[in-house]
């Protein structure tokens, strides 16, 4: 959720020649330490940087007085995770043998005390919790369930489509800030975060304001994968910008970050009304702060786009129906012309209008080019849950498969759309 920035307001808100200027150039461009090390720096960041955010959501929305009322299994029921590689041996031991309380608030101030709540950064002092923080881990990672609903191993990349980010946030016993931001009575803005549920976040109504769809569904999205990346053009569903222009975004405008922040399409009063009013395409760090999130922003990049998609596990799908499926694919159905393999979106602009795809635009019109991204289709089992688009307005790929056949006409049987499904699941 955005903050305010404008001064006044509250803050949210060949020879040897070339070969010296050939290293020179390399260690210019090579972040410190090389690749690799910067990939391990930016997992760092993903899973445990605030940017500073603290002074947000503990500071402002005093989120951590809720939270250290919560017992596991409300925190568990919330969709926050568990890292089992955070707990010490006698703590996984004693929750094999359920000899945990997890009815005992004081079990949850252990958890975020040791760092092992997925996506959230704790201050525990004197057995009190004096502060939360929240990090790109808290959407777009989840766990492997190795121990328990919610207790596993951490899968970075993969969107936590268990997590109630609007029932969370509506835990805060100080959401006037917010909307104040929007220009609505608190019961009005509990209503909007009411209405997300599990797995979907609206970082747009704080640009535009808009809660609902003209049909009275939530405007909200599902949170999307942060995976399979890798040579992809536009990262979000309505084409705001690669992977690094929404890490920006997301870091100082929704998580609150400390830093920087430029974007000139926010100025638009008529599109962006809450945007343009509060300055949120020129944000800066208060004077004589330092800027906590741009210097982090090229290792982030690099570790996301190392995760790749996960692999389909052994008996998911028919691969003699898959096998058939992937030449319908780059046949008949004409799938291939928009999902190029091997990234299975477009090589370079790959956004479309409502129309092309046969469906609403209001989404695309919330987003700077009215248009649709072409999702990559890699790991799509992943994040199933929820459903598909990104409204989730498909329960299933054969849904998906059923809107394709009937949109472009290709009258497929029902045989060929069923392998095609199992294709789809084998990406």
């Amino acid at each position: 959720m955005p903050r305010r920035v404008n001064a006044g307001r509250a803050a949210w808100l060949l020879g040897g020649a070339i070969v010296v200027f050939t290293l020179a150039t390399a260690a210019l461009a090579t972040p410190r330490g090389g690749p690799k090390a910067s990939i391990a720096e930016g997992r760092q960041v993903f899973r445990y940087d605030t940017f500073g955010d603290e002074a947000f959501w503990s500071g402002v929305l005093r989120l951590h007085e809720p939270i250290a009322t919560l017992t596991p299994l409300q925190a568990l029921g919330a969709g926050l995770k568990v890292d089992l590689d955070a707990l010490p041996r006698e703590t996984v031991d004693a929750l094999r043998a359920g000899q945990v309380n997890l009815e005992d608030p004081r079990v949850t101030l252990d958890l975020l005390a040791r760092d092992a709540v997925v996506g959230v950064k704790a201050k525990v002092e004197d057995g009190a919790l004096r502060s939360v923080g929240i990090t790109c881990a808290l959407c777009h990672s989840t766990v492997d369930d190795a121990l328990a609903p919610g207790v596993g191993r951490r899968l970075d990349g993969w969107p936590n489509r268990d997590l109630d980010v609007g029932a969370i946030v509506g835990l805060s016993p100080n959401l006037q800030p917010v909307a104040d931001l929007l220009g609505v009575d608190v019961p009005a803005l509990r209503s909007v975060l009411g209405a997300w549920g599990p797995g979907r976040f609206d970082a747009t109504v704080f640009l535009d304001g808009k809660g609902f769809r003209p049909d009275g569904k939530t405007a909200a999205t599902l949170i999307p994968p942060a995976f399979g990346l890798a040579g992809v053009n536009l990262h979000t569903f309505t084409g705001w910008g690669q992977v690094t222009y929404w890490n920006a975004f997301v870091a100082n405008l929704e998580m609150h970050g400390q830093g920087t922040f430029f974007d000139p399409r926010l100025d638009d009063a008529t599109k962006y009304p809450i945007a343009a009013r509060n300055g949120l395409g020129h944000v800066r760090p208060p004077e004589g702060q330092p800027d906590l999130v741009t210097p982090k922003l090229p290792a982030l990049h690099a570790y996301q786009l190392s995760l790749d998609a996960p692999t389909p596990p052994e008996g998911s799908f028919d691969p003699a129906a898959a096998a058939r499926g992937g030449a319908l694919f780059a046949g008949a159905a004409k799938c291939a012309s928009c999902h190029v393999p091997p990234i299975f979106t477009e090589p370079g602009w790959n956004l479309h209008t409502p129309a092309e795809i046969g469906i609403d635009d209001f989404q695309a019109n919330r987003g700077p080019e009215g248009r649709y991204r072409t999702t990559p289709l890699r790991g799509l089992w992943a994040h199933a849950k929820g459903g598909y688009y990104h409204d989730g307005r498909f329960a299933t790929l054969g849904d998906v498969v059923d809107h394709y056949d009937q949109h472009l006409g290709l009258g497929l049987t029902p045989a060929q759309r069923q392998d095609l499904v199992e294709y789809l699941k084998s990406l």
